[in-house]
């Protein structure tokens, strides 16, 4: 049962097993695999509770649960009652058998949208906040190369690279699907807010573990990593730096046997290295989504995607910028010498090529080709 139907009675056991403030998700897993559902659990007595959790967790847990978890309770029986949440406990049929693979499954998710969105192949894709226009592009070309094939799209609803995955896959058919850090009823950022009604209204759904009106912790991302892992086939990442988050939820993806995909950059940039890093370690380069398909033998979804388009760097004739501006940052004044234009007139062109977005502004005063 994953629907607006689900007992109250039952939904308020699945909260004190989970959301009891001390309770911890190893307690939980012992005492579900020691009596079975959390209704059987909250039967126990003291000392049944003692022989399996620390004296502590035994006491809150036979104690009547208290204002603040009571909230919580009618708080969640009244999210549920509309059509398009649901509560998927690991005992349901629904439960997404990926993240069985995991060392601590959650005990439960909270889903705004379609739970069927969870059960079709998946790929995985992330990357940097604060990606670059060209990373931003490539992600939402390729999460809609990928999306076109039937494959959903799972990301973290972040700024940056999440964001451009999860609008390229809003493209095609195979929808997407968001994994938070907060409550379900919560959408971080906040300017993400109409993101994450199309996702839902496309077919789409917004996935946490946390209960509902949970704030976005630090330490809640990197266990969100582990769920976007554990539901895909394999995890693409496509900016990162060297000590990026999205170099865990690769990690992550690896140690429970999925495929692990990195798009490389240049050698100068920043959000590459961790791409380059990932790709040293055994990471498999791409370049087009074949590649991804290739790797999986997927020859339906292969044939059904369109190449990615690659700008073509090759200088257009009379062009006093094609030899001098490349797609790696180069400053102003480099860029004056090497073409030999005067200041003036290559600050005019270089605007111009900013506005019709083929050229990127950086830091420092540095420029690259975007197309």
């Amino acid at each position: 049962m994953t629907d607006s139907t689900r007992d109250p009675a039952e939904v308020a056991a699945w909260l004190r097993l989970t959301a009891t403030p001390g309770v911890s998700a190893l307690a939980g897993r012992r005492l579900l695999a020691k009596f079975g559902l959390p209704q059987t659990v909250l039967a126990q007595n003291l000392a049944s509770l003692r022989e399996v959790v620390d004296a502590k967790v035994a006491c809150v847990l036979n104690a009547p649960p208290d204002a603040a978890m009571s909230a919580l309770i009618d708080r969640t029986v009244a999210w549920l009652a509309d059509a398009r949440h649901a509560m998927v406990t690991m005992a349901d049929a629904g439960y997404p058998a990926g993240l069985l693979d995991l060392a601590d499954p959650p005990l439960l998710l909270y889903i705004n949208g379609d739970t069927a969105r969870l059960a079709g192949p998946a790929l995985g894709m992330v990357g940097a906040r604060k990606a670059t226009t060209q990373g931003a592009r490539d992600a939402q070309a390729f999460a809609s190369a990928f999306s076109n094939a039937g494959w959903t799209v799972v990301s973290g609803l972040a700024l940056g690279i999440d964001a451009a995955a999860h609008a390229g896959a809003l493209e095609g058919r195979g929808g997407t699907v968001a994994v938070i850090g907060t409550g379900a009823d919560i959408v971080y950022p906040g300017r993400h807010h109409a993101l994450a009604h199309r996702i839902v209204d496309a077919g789409g759904a917004i996935v946490s573990e946390f209960a509902l009106g949970t704030p976005g912790l630090p330490n809640h991302f990197p266990r969100r990593n582990r769920i976007i892992a554990a539901l895909s086939r394999g995890v693409l990442v496509v900016e990162a730096a060297e000590r990026s988050g999205s170099l865990i939820t690769a990690r992550l993806a690896s140690e429970i046997g999925r495929e692990v995909f990195a798009m490389p950059g240049s050698i100068h940039a920043e959000l590459a290295r961790g791409c380059h890093k990932l790709i040293r370690q055994g990471a498999k380069l791409v370049e087009t989504p074949a590649d991804v398909f290739e790797e999986f033998g997927d020859p339906g979804g292969a044939a059904s995607v369109a190449p990615v388009p690659v700008p073509d760097s090759a200088p257009a004739p009379g062009d006093p910028f094609g030899a001098a501006l490349a797609y790696d940052p180069v400053t102003f004044d480099a860029l004056c010498e090497r073409s030999g234009l005067a200041p003036h007139v290559a600050a005019t062109m270089l605007l111009e090529l900013e506005l019709g977005g083929t050229v990127e502004r950086m830091a420092g005063n540095r420029y690259r080709r975007l197309a």
